[in-house]
C-alpha cells in the first residue's frame, strides 16, 4: 500500500536523555532502550470514515517518539498497517449502499492527506490487511498447528479462534479482570457468547466464507482474517518477534493490543487521546 511524503528532518546538534515513555501493561513510566534500529509498530486505521482530531492525537503522539528515537542516533523501522477489511467496513459500506473497496481505498487516501498536512513522518512498512491475506493465513494455520488456536465445532461455520489460555498470564496487558474484559470484547467486535468457544474472550482468528462476504481462498478454506491476527502478522514478518514499541489509541489496550505480540523487548504503548484508531466516525 502507498505511503504519503515524508517530510526533511533537519539534524539537530547535541543529543538528550533517553526517551521515557508510559507502559500500559506496568502501568508506569519507564526508559526506553532500543539498538541501533529501534523497531516500532503503531496500529492504524480501520477506514469506515474520515479521521478525526483522536487520530491526529494519537498519530501527532507517535510521530514524537519517532523524532526524539531518531534525535538520539537511532535508525527507526516504523510499520504500520490499514485494516481494510473488517466488520465495520463491511457495515458501513451497506448501509451506504458503497462498494466496501472503494470506501476503504477512499478513506485511506484521506488519511494520508491529514498525516502528509500535520507533517507527520510516514512508516517504512504501510500495509493493509487485503495485501497480506497470505501470510495472516499462514500465521493462522502455524497457531493451530502448535495448539494455541482451535476450529469451533460448527458444522456451517468452523471458525478459528485464540486459546487465550495458552498465553499463562492473559490480561498481563490491560490489567483488567475477567468480567472488564468480557464486556470490554462485547462492546469492540468481539463475540464472546459465541457457542463452542472455550473461553469468552478467545479472540477470532479466521471467519469461515459467509454468503454476501468478501472471501479469500487459503490453506484454512474460503474466508478472511479477525481484527488482531491482522496487526500480529504484518508486525512479525516485519519487524520480527522483538520490538521496542506497540503503539495505538487508548482503545485499544483491550481487546486488540492484547492479543499483540508480547517480548521483554516490547513497550506497550497507548496514547490518552479520546480518539480511537478503531472507529474513526
Amino acid at each position: 500500500m502507498q505511503t504519503w511524503a515524508s517530510v526533511d528532518v533537519p539534524h539537530l546538534a547535541g543529543g538528550g536523555p533517553p526517551l521515557r515513555l508510559y507502559d500500559t501493561a506496568t502501568a508506569r513510566v519507564r526508559p526506553t532502550a532500543p539498538g541501533a534500529t529501534a523497531l516500532m509498530y503503531v496500529c492504524g486505521i480501520t477506514p469506515y470514515d474520515a479521521t478525526h482530531l483522536g487520530h491526529a492525537a494519537t498519530y501527532l503522539a507517535f510521530d514524537l517518539v519517532n523524532r526524539l528515537w531518531r534525535d538520539l542516533g537511532h535508525d527507526v523501522h516504523y510499520v504500520q498497517n490499514v485494516t481494510d477489511i473488517d466488520d465495520p467496513l463491511l457495515e458501513r459500506a451497506a448501509r451506504d449502499q458503497d462498494d466496501w473497496v472503494v470506501l476503504g481505498m477512499r478513506e485511506t487516501a484521506l488519511f494520508r492527506e491529514d498525516m502528509e498536512a500535520l507533517r507527520v513522518l510516514p512508516p517504512r512498512h504501510y500495509i493493509g490487511a487485503v495485501e497480506a491475506m497470505g501470510e495472516i493465513a499462514e500465521l493462522v494455520d502455524k497457531l493451530l498447528a502448535a495448539g494455541a488456536a482451535y476450529r469451533v465445532e460448527d458444522e456451517r461455520y468452523p471458525d478459528v479462534y485464540f486459546d487465550s489460555a495458552v498465553t499463562g498470564h492473559f490480561g498481563y496487558e490491560s490489567n483488567y479482570d475477567e468480567a472488564t474484559m468480557i464486556a470490554l470484547s462485547r462492546e469492540r467486535g468481539g463475540d464472546p457468547d459465541r457457542p463452542g468457544k472455550r473461553h469468552p474472550t478467545d479472540a477470532l482468528l479466521w471467519r469461515t466464507a459467509r454468503p454476501d462476504e468478501p472471501s479469500w481462498e487459503s490453506q484454512l478454506g474460503p474466508g478472511r482474517p479477525g481484527w488482531h491476527v491482522e496487526c500480529a502478522a504484518i508486525a512479525l514478518n516485519r519487524l520480527g518477534p522483538q520490538i521496542d514499541l506497540n503503539g495505538g489509541g487508548s482503545d485499544l489496550i483491550f481487546p486488540h493490543h492484547e492479543f499483540a505480540p508480547r517480548t521483554p523487548r516490547r513497550t506497550p504503548a497507548c496514547t490518552r487521546s479520546p480518539g480511537t484508531t478503531r472507529t474513526p466516525g
